[in-house]
């Protein structure tokens, strides 16, 4: 059975850090690009970063490049978001996506965390 638990939610004051975190479990960790979506105007979500299976790429939304960072340990099955300088704007609940990029194409998610920023 396919699971993706985000945890490290809170709340917390503008230009303040939090780290999130996806334990993943279910299916093989390493062939899985991982990523990190939030909703936004106009979406029903929007990517804020992703990270290839085997952590050498990394990709970011214009908005958090240079506060946030992607990492994931393949050893734990663990994927993470540092976030740093926060902005009332980044506050959503986050979600763990995890896509398989090759034929059989898969697609999961987890179930959010949320993220409150406060000015």
């Amino acid at each position: 059975q396919v699971q993706l638990v985000e945890s490290g939610g809170g709340l917390v004051q503008d230009g303040g850090s939090l780290r999130l975190s996806c334990s993943a479990s279910g299916f093989t960790f390493g062939t899985y690009a991982m990523s990190w979506y939030r909703p936004a105007p106009g979406k029903e979500r929007e990517l804020v970063a992703t990270i290839s299976g085997g952590g050498s790429r990394t990709t970011y939304a214009d908005s958090v490049k240079g506060r946030f960072t992607i990492s994931r340990d393949n050893a734990k099955n663990t994927v993470s978001l540092q976030m740093n300088s926060l902005k009332p704007e980044d506050t959503a609940v986050y979600y763990c996506n995890a896509e398989r990029p090759l034929p059989p194409r898969r697609n999961y998610w987890g179930q959010g965390t949320q993220v409150t920023v406060s000015s």
